[in-house]
């Protein structure tokens, strides 16, 4: 099975049938030259590069901007369009009053799976007081958080917010909660494999920005960056596969993936296996 833990559906046009709505997500996302994905389309694209289910990521600043991106609501309209494909996550504005009952609401009558947070656009630090409720209950209900980590291209995300070792103390004090620092903390990898080797509540995908291709990006990283067994000796049971959808197409980034020499059983771990257990869809 393979499972894309990082994609974003701001532009999936069941969610943007008024023009407003779409001109908003663009500037908020900073994409600014793209147009609606129409979800037949982004199926047909799951579908051509054999790509089993992927993670649908919202995210919730309407404390600054005034609406959330995605809304649970909208998030839930498009999981119905393909339920065996899309795994919706839910998010909420943790300076929102009502924060902590929208999360029980976006688990228990939505449905959705795990929560998404971007500290750097929230100017928050993981270990502000003000997220611990949203901790408490995805530890308590066993949904796994995905984090912003390191650099977003996303408008006023000062990466400060979101450098890997900042998640250390959230990871000792909630040590049943399982999270992702996506975009392998880049450029702080070095402190993202820390947190993967030390606790093993911490995970991470490889939805990174790339300088010149998945392919070559990948192969820097991954081989000289880094030694690639390390990769597949020392934490291959922690790294997921990511996009970052649709900064980068799924088939790229898989693509750039699939290149890298790496055993079949890392390999098949990072594709989805992973995934799988981060999810809790063995449960």
């Amino acid at each position: 099975m393979v499972i894309d833990v990082h994609s974003h559906p701001l532009l999936f046009d069941v969610i943007n049938q008024n023009p407003e709505d779409l001109n908003f997500r663009k500037q908020e996302f900073g994409v600014f030259k793209s147009g609606i994905n129409p979800i037949d389309f982004e199926l047909t694209l799951l579908k051509d590069a054999q790509i089993d289910k992927v993670v649908l990521l919202p995210e919730d600043y309407s404390t600054q901007s005034g609406r959330p991106m995605v809304s649970n609501d909208e998030m839930v309209k498009i999981v119905e369009k393909s339920p065996e494909h899309f795994i919706g996550f839910a998010s909420a504005d943790p300076r929102n009053p009502d924060a902590k009952k929208e999360l029980v609401r976006a688990f228990d009558e939505l449905g959705l799976m795990g929560l998404k947070l971007n500290l750097s656009r929230l100017h928050m630090y993981p270990d502000d007081p003000a997220l611990d409720p949203l901790y408490q209950v995805c530890e308590e209900k066993k949904k796994p958080i995905m984090f912003h980590a390191g650099y977003s291209w996303e408008p006023n995300t000062p990466a400060k917010y979101s450098e890997p070792v900042r998640f250390e103390d959230v990871a000792e004090k909630y040590p049943d909660l399982r999270f992702c620092l996506a975009h392998m903390g880049w450029p702080w990898w070095e402190e993202t494999i820390m947190m993967l080797m030390k606790y093993p509540n911490v995970y991470a995908d490889t939805s990174m920005v790339y300088m010149d291709s998945p392919k070559n990006w990948y192969a820097h990283l991954f081989s000289v960056n880094m030694n690639l067994n390390w990769l597949q000796n020392c934490f291959q049971d922690k790294v997921m596969f990511g996009s970052n959808n649709p900064r980068f197409r799924h088939v790229r980034s898989l693509e750039g993936i699939k290149n890298l020499p790496l055993r079949d059983d890392a390999m098949e771990a990072i594709l989805g296996g992973n995934a799988v257990r981060f999810l809790g869809l063995e449960e």
